[in-house]
């Protein structure tokens, strides 16, 4: 066990059938870092963020957060636990305006309950400024300041991404898995993007990223895990990745 592990997994395997799609996958994550998770199509990547984040049962093995086991717990319980999940096509609410979505995050407010905003206004009333204030702060980190009046569903995709960040960031996770954050965004909207998640790294948030852009896997990710056919290949830095043999051969040479 790493001495500061934040994301532990445990020999973690989900089947569906009789199809192996991630096979006893072990590793630690450090604390503080920004972890690539990358492989060819159909190699578990998206299976494993989903086991990990409650959206999928795994079958064996166990997935630890700050020490603590969160495998099949329900995923309203991991996002309050502290484990935050983006998709590779972003899903928010269109008909609402980007500062809506953002806000929507917190759990628990007071407000969530319906009598609450008769009995307990001042204190609704209170914890929507709050929210609302936080909201403004991550929507103008993640430079989305134009668009915050603006409906979701009229979002270019770049802005979608920086939309489904702003909404993790709004809750203030421990660790923030991103499915494919470069997937298709144009190259002015990826760089912001990038910078954004190495601003962030550097306020001490903790990443795990699926991408398949090795510029920017290879730019930003340290350590780097490698799966194919549902197994680990390889783990540790971009170097190493690139004079393996067992991931050159699964990408066919195509590592930069």
């Amino acid at each position: 066990m790493a001495a500061d592990a934040l994301l532990q997994l445990r020999g973690v395997t989900k089947r569906f059938g009789g199809f192996t799609a991630v096979d006893a996958i072990s590793f630690d994550l450090p604390r503080g870092v920004i972890g690539g998770l990358i492989g060819p199509n159909g190699a578990g990547k998206t299976t494993l963020f989903n086991t990990v984040a409650g959206l999928t049962r795994l079958d064996e093995g166990e997935v630890l957060l700050d020490a603590a086991p969160i495998q099949n717990l329900p995923p309203h319980r991991i996002f309050a636990e502290g484990l935050s999940r983006t998709f590779q096509i972003p899903r928010p609410f269109p008909e609402m305006s980007v500062l809506e979505n953002v806000m929507l995050v917190p759990l628990g407010q007071s407000g969530e309950r319906f009598w609450n905003n008769w009995l307990r206004s001042a204190t609704v009333a209170r914890e929507e400024r709050a929210a609302r204030a936080r909201a403004d702060e991550i929507i103008d980190f993640c430079r989305l300041a134009s668009v915050r009046n603006d409906q979701a569903g009229t979002l270019s995709g770049g802005q979608l991404k920086l939309l489904e960040l702003a909404r993790v960031l709004m809750a203030d996770p421990k660790i923030i898995l991103l499915d494919e954050p470069a997937a298709g965004v144009n190259p002015s909207l990826m760089l912001t993007l990038v910078d954004q998640i190495k601003a962030l790294n550097r306020r001490g948030h903790t990443f795990l990223i699926i991408e398949h852009n090795m510029d920017v896997v290879m730019s930003i990710c340290d350590p780097i895990f490698v799966m194919a056919q549902g197994r680990l290949l390889y783990e540790g830095d971009s170097a190493g990745a690139r004079r393996d043999p067992a991931v050159l051969d699964a990408y066919l040479g195509d590592l930069p």
